[in-house]
Parts: C-alpha cells; structure tokens; sequence
C-alpha cells in the first residue's frame, strides 16, 4: 500500500463514520466565515468565468458556496465517501464532485483536460497531506492554474493544530472532549502535521501575505 493508499483509506474511514451534515467536522465551518471572507483575496484576480476547482472539498460546504460565485464549480476530494456525502447534500446540481488523488500527475492532467485553466481554493490540504506528496500537490495546483486561472492556497496559521487541540483536552478535563474533535483526534494518520516550510507554495500563487494565506496575484512582469 503507497502513502497515498495509506491516506486515502484513513480518510474514506473518517467519512464512512460521517453523516456528512455541515459543520459536523470540526473544520466545516459556515462558508461565511470561510470562503466568503477567503474570496476577498481571490476575487480581484480571478476570472468568473472560467471553473473553480476546491481542492480537498470534504462534504462539500464550500463549493456549493463557490458555485454561486463561479460560472462552475467542481468539488475534488481524496476520499470517495467524502465525494458521496457531497453529492447527496447537493441535490440540484449546484456544483460537480470528483473523487481524485491530486498527488497522481496523471489524474491531475485529466482533470485539467475536462476543466481547462481553472481557479483554485484550497483549505490546509497542502499542510495535511504527507510530506512525500506535497510537492506534487503544489504541482498538481500549478496545473489546474495553466496561464490563466489562480489559486488561493491556505495553510494553518504558526500557532500549531496540535495546540489548539491541546487547548481543548485541557480545557475538557472537567467535561467531555467536544465531539467534533473527538473523531478527528482518534484517527492518527488523520493528526495535524507541521507546518509546511514558508515559501514552498506552488509558482502560481504569489508569496505569503502572512503566516496563514498564501494567495494569488497577477503574474510576474
């Protein structure tokens, strides 16, 4: 089994256990509070009218906010339960959902060949994926982008997931540990990692804006 089998099947596991209702994950939170405000960085830069593609969709909160932002959007996720969940929560088709391993060069170019250039909205699955694939992660975005589409790639902030967690166990001491980190923090392959080196991001997204965002900007001169 290769890491990215390894991975995928943890996180099929994570959402085979789901019911896949918003917010039941301790990240799906309220797209105002996420892509609405993250579209703030992106929004001046990309072209609506062509496809935006978000990357580690899960169940699917996000793209469906996407898709009334975009002329389409596609919902791409490792996990192929995440990809079912998706679609049952988005009956009238607002957006399409694809199971695919962003690490695997050749499902990338496929899925670039169905999209064309496209935009990129991509939540801590750049930080989340194991060492030995992010590089083709990063390259993977850079080839959805082509010359024509941009990327908002976000990663966590320098204050590490494993203390945030930290802070709830410690605070769960006299109560049960909140359920919706519960699940995650029983998974360990699923564990926060470190944090991506800075100024690793894919070429066509522009330097850190700070510690947390990395965004796209128009193209170098």
């Amino acid at each position: 089994m290769t890491v990215s089998d390894r991975y995928r099947t943890a996180w099929d596991g994570f959402w085979e256990q789901s019911s896949g209702e918003p917010g039941e994950a301790f990240w799906d939170a309220d797209p105002a509070l996420t892509a609405r405000r993250d579209l703030d960085h992106l929004a001046p830069y990309a072209d609506h009218s062509l496809p935006v593609a978000d990357l580690g969709c899960g169940n699917g909160t996000q793209t469906r906010f996407l898709a009334t932002r975009f002329a389409r959007a596609v919902g791409v996720d490792l996990s192929a339960a995440a990809v079912a969940h998706a679609r049952r929560a988005d009956p009238d088709g607002a957006a399409a959902y694809e199971q695919l391993n962003l690490a695997d060069p050749v499902q990338a170019e496929g899925l670039h060949e169905r999209l064309g250039d496209t935009n990129v909205y991509m939540r801590a699955v750049l930080h989340q994926s194991d060492p030995e694939d992010r590089a083709a992660v990063a390259a993977a975005v850079a080839r959805l982008v082509g010359a024509h589409g941009r990327a908002l790639v976000l990663v966590p902030t320098r204050a590490s997931p494993r203390k945030v967690i930290a802070a709830h166990r410690r605070a769960a001491r006299g109560g049960p540990f909140p359920p919706r980190l519960r699940r995650g923090q029983r998974n360990t392959t699923l564990a926060p990692r470190r944090n991506s080196p800075r100024g690793k991001s894919p070429p066509c997204c522009a330097r850190p804006a700070s510690p947390s965002l990395t965004r796209a900007g128009p193209p170098s001169p």
